[in-house]
């Protein structure tokens, strides 16, 4: 038996087993639910493995060890993963209970919902469980609905087997195998993650964001063609900005959808109808009027667009169960970051018959593709410049007034927002982190409306409290209007990342409208290499629309005047 599990929890283990068998016909009635089977075996097995699920150290949220998520139902499908078992606030695996009743060695839907969390949120291994049995699935393996429940699983056993040797590692029981490769010492020591690298599926693996990718490279398209040839007055310029503005949107509201801030199934409702472009400028509308940060701005000629309903019906199917391989509340938005990033490497162009061709940059591919900066680099570069730039430091010092007393970093060349979203994520559990130091700090922060209390050890940053560390710390310019719109989207969605139906009460405390800042203050369009004194001596009657945005002169004390009046920004990365 391996040396780190204890005689006593053996006995626990050995209790809990018989338990079950003496009562399993109770167990395994309808009358018996998912919540009686988390609090009775699921929770108390996982702390055999050494997790803190109660949270009894008193962790504040972002790090403790075990997140339990609230059920919410939405059209019957639970929208959130059981639980979340993370080190230093990284999620490592998810476990997505249920109760006895439930088949988990031959029920496909149980299975296809723990792949899809755990895929979704970039996670190689994770768990279903109703004690009665145990599977592990390699969740780096796309899913699909009409997989068999077999289908990734690498370990299966029941609660009668937990102590019998196990068929996946010699040498072990299954309990044993749960422990060395779950258990919370385990991961701590690199076990897991040595499992993980030792047992890469060559068959059926790939990245999410390569998937992902792939997906909305076939909306662009789609988009460009369709509205190129049904549109014969819209210029290249135009069309470009059409299509990335219409999938922003899409993907915005398919986010907000799935965190209960507007009603699930909202754009497939739209789709099933005719007119569906229509449709969707009048969510267009009434979501400029509530959100209020300009991914939403009106433009009439934007909203004229004749666009095919069969377009629409194509895309929009692909973003909800049981097409979509995705769950997007559990999504991170880093990783749409590094997807937006591929994405942007390629362009719209028109041919002499007005046709739509997706290709290439040209300084993309002079370049031999787009290299994203991995997430630990972002991580490392964000610690070691705006870390420091913190320490001894007072959150009304950090974020305060708007470019007077605030800290201010920019990206000089922000592209997607990758280093701007790495810098505010930082800035908001910095933030968090000093508020909740202690119960006086807790009190005056919840006095002052900085945090709001969700449960007895939970707290989290009010929404106008992230609004203010993102409008008067977070600054980005590029020379790419698209990635400009791209770093907007990536901030707005980090903004709300945490906001879901356990926050909706103070989302919507006073209305239903959810202002978000209007980033266009922050994150600005130019060429940062470029002065306007380029233009000086210069025939500017020589320079068409093509060539003026090309060069795109950025004039710093113009454009961030309160920023350089100090002497400009505080943090370069």
């Amino acid at each position: 038996m391996n040396d780190g599990i204890r005689n006593e929890d053996l006995r626990s283990l050995r209790g809990m087993i018989d338990l079950f068998r003496s009562n399993i016909k109770e167990y395994k009635s309808n009358a018996y639910d998912e919540a009686n089977t988390r609090v009775d075996f699921i929770d108390k097995f996982f702390e055999l493995l050494g997790w803190d699920v109660r949270n009894d150290q008193k962790f504040s949220e972002q790090y403790r060890e075990v997140v339990r998520e609230d059920k919410v139902q939405i059209e019957g499908k639970q929208k959130a993963p059981d639980y979340s078992f993370r080190i230093g606030g990284v999620r490592k695996f998810f476990v997505e209970a249920k109760k006895p009743a439930v088949n988990i060695k031959e029920g496909t839907e149980p299975a296809f919902q723990t792949r899809r969390y755990a895929y979704t949120a970039k996670l190689p291994l994770s768990i279903l469980t109703d004690f009665e049995e145990y599977a592990v699935y390699d969740t780096r393996i796309k899913p699909n609905i009409a997989d068999k429940a077999s289908t990734a699983r690498i370990f299966y056993c029941t609660y009668e087997e937990l102590l019998k040797p196990c068929s996946v590692s010699e040498g072990q029981t299954n309990f044993e195998f749960l422990y060395n490769t779950f258990g919370k010492n385990a991961i701590l020591k690199g076990s897991f993650d040595t499992y993980v690298e030792e047992n890469k599926r060559k068959k059926g693996t790939s990245e999410v964001d390569k998937e992902f990718l792939k997906l909305i490279e076939g909306w662009r398209n789609d988009l460009a063609r369709n509205i190129a040839i049904r549109n014969k007055d819209i210029d290249l310029y135009n069309l470009n900005y059409a299509v990335q503005k219409i999938i922003d949107r899409l993907i915005f509201l398919r986010i907000t959808e799935d965190r209960k801030m507007e009603e699930y199934g909202l754009l497939q409702k739209i789709s099933k109808g005719n007119d569906v472009y229509k449709g969707l400028v009048d969510v267009f509308i009434k979501a400029d009027n509530k959100y209020n940060s300009g991914l939403f701005h009106q433009e009439d000629w934007l909203n004229r667009l004749d666009i095919d309903d069969k377009v629409f019906s194509g895309i929009i199917k692909n973003l909800y169960y049981p097409h979509c391989p995705y769950e997007f509340s559990v999504m991170p938005i880093e990783i749409l970051g590094h997807v937006y990033e591929q994405f942007l490497g390629k362009t719209i162009r028109l041919t002499a018959s007005h046709q739509a061709k997706v290709e290439e940059k040209p300084e993309v591919r002079k370049a031999g593709g787009i290299y994203y900066t991995p997430q630990y680099i972002v991580e490392y570069i964000v610690k070691n410049t705006v870390g420091e730039k913190l320490k001894k430091q007072k959150p009304e010092n950090v974020a305060g007034d708007q470019g007077t007393n605030s800290l201010s970093i920019l990206d000089p060349a922000c592209g997607s927002g990758s280093f701007l979203v790495g810098a505010y994520d930082y800035l908001l559990k910095w933030h968090l982190e000093y508020y909740t130091k202690s119960e006086t700090r807790i009190k005056q922060a919840m006095k002052d409306g900085h945090i709001y209390q969700i449960d007895e050890t939970t707290y989290q940053l009010s929404t106008e409290e992230k609004k203010k560390i993102l409008t008067n710390n977070i600054y980005g310019v590029d020379l790419d209007s698209q990635a400009v719109e791209v770093t907007k989207l990536s901030l707005l969605l980090k903004l709300l990342e945490d906001e879901n139906v356990e926050s909706e009460g103070q989302l919507f405390k006073a209305t239903d409208v959810l202002k978000l800042p209007d980033l266009s203050g922050n994150i600005k369009c130019g060429n940062s290499l470029i002065g306007s004194d380029f233009y000086a001596e210069k025939d500017l009657s020589l320079f068409g629309n093509e060539e003026m945005r090309k060069v795109n002169v950025f004039d710093w004390d113009k454009e961030f005047p309160e920023i350089f009046a100090r002497g400009g920004f505080d943090v370069v990365i």
